[in-house]
This record gives structure tokens, sequence and C-alpha cells, in this order.
């Protein structure tokens, strides 16, 4: 990126000036599905979590989170989303563990990267702050299961110009392979492939976020997947679970 640095610079921030600014999604920002024995399902991490893009946490990632866990396990879902607008990996260890492990959990989903690849952070910054992250859920809930979503395909952003957009995917692509061996030497938890080609009506109004659309055929492709890989067995059984 350094013998492109003016250009890319200058590209970012004609992006962010006439990029619109989508709200969060209004509060609540938890809930629960009715069942026996509810499962714990903690939300966290960035714009995603923070339903940048869509009305209500119910068209967003853990609305859309919880009612798969409800409708495969055949049990009550509480669920909790912590996150904001922006955060990176270290925004995580900084400003949202704390009061995100302030109670147990039972699955964990954890959407970051995406902000750590736009403000140019290091793999090996990254990768630190992951691994401390992934540290601090499974010290705050001893056998929680996380599943970590796959950074996005920024080479399919039509949003974004070239040479930008090219070089933030070869980034991301870096970051996501240091996650990657992460999460494979960390037990219980997983990581979604690479997204699907986007669907047509996926992103909200700026182009970037996710829309309801989006957000509902995003969780269904990391839910699918990860009871593909059986991620979701040991969920099932935590606290007794059957079905």
């Amino acid at each position: 990126m350094v013998p492109l640095s003016p250009v890319l610079v200058m590209q970012a921030r004609r992006l962010k000036r006439d990029t619109p600014r989508l709200a969060d999604a209004a509060l609540p920002w938890s809930g629960t599905l009715d069942g026996p024995d509810p499962i714990r399902l903690l939300v966290l991490g960035d714009s995603t979590v923070a339903g940048v893009g869509v009305p209500s946490q119910e068209q967003a990632l853990p609305g859309n989170l919880a009612r798969l866990l409800h409708a495969h396990s055949g049990r009550g879902v509480s669920w909790h989303a912590v996150g904001k607008n922006g955060a990176t990996s270290r925004d995580l260890l900084t400003t949202f563990i704390r009061p995100a492990t302030r109670q147990a959990y039972d699955l964990v989903f954890l959407s970051i990267g995406a902000n750590d690849a736009l403000t140019i952070r290091s793999r090996a910054a990254f990768v630190r702050d992951l691994r401390t992250v992934l540290a601090q859920l499974r010290a705050a809930s001893p056998g929680v299961v996380v599943l970590m979503s796959s950074l996005p395909a920024f080479f399919r952003f039509a949003l974004l110009p070239n040479p930008l957009r090219w070089n933030l995917y070869l980034h991301s692509r870096s970051l996501e392979a240091g996650a990657r061996a992460v999460v494979r030497a960390t037990p219980g938890v997983f990581m979604s492939p690479p997204p699907p080609p986007y669907t047509d009506g996926f992103f909200a109004d700026d182009l970037f976020h996710p829309s309801a659309v989006g957000y509902r055929d995003w969780a269904e492709f990391a839910f699918a997947d990860a009871v593909a890989a059986g991620a979701l067995d040991g969920i099932r059984g935590l606290r007794g679970a059957t079905g």
C-alpha cells in the first residue's frame, strides 16, 4: 500500500465525506424468545452488531440469529448485543469486553475486523487483540461457543473505488488469515467461510452496511455453516437441551 498511499488516503477521505452515515438500530438491544431452558446469546462487535442499516435489532444480526437458534434448538433464547459503529478489535478490549462479560453466555457471535482493515491496522495487532478478546470471553463463560464472522468481501463493494477497493480486500485477506490461525488454535471457536456473492438488496442505502435482506442472508449463511460444522452441537447439550 505504501507506493499508493497518497491516492488511497485521498479516496478514503472522499469516501468518508460522501457516504451517508446511517444510524444505529433503535433500542432495545436485547430480547427474549419464549421456550424452555433459554440459550444465552451475545452478539459482539462493530457497526453490524449495532444494527446500522436497519431500524431495529429484530431486523439485524441479533434478531435473525436468535430466531434461527430458537427454531433449530426448540429452546428459548435470551439475546444481547454489545458493539459500536466503527469499533476495531482494540476498541472491544478497551471499551466493550468488560460490559459484555458481566454475565455468562452459551453462544457468542463475533463480528470484528472490518474496521481493523479500514484503518489499516497491522495483522500482528489485530491477531493479538483477537486472541485476547477470545480468551476473555472464554474466561467469563467457560464452555462458551464462539462463532466469528469472516471479514467482508470488500472486492464486491461497488461503493469503493479502485485502487482503494482492491487494497482493502488484500489487507482484509491478510487479517482474516491471521484470525483463522487463532481460531484453529482455540477450542470452541469457529469462523465462517468467506461469504457467497451478495444478493440483490443486500446493501442498505449507504451501499456499505447490510439492509434487512442483507442481515437475514448473512445470519442464515453463518448459521447454516455452524450447524454443518457441528459447532452448535455442544450448545444444545450445554444446559440439558434436547431436540
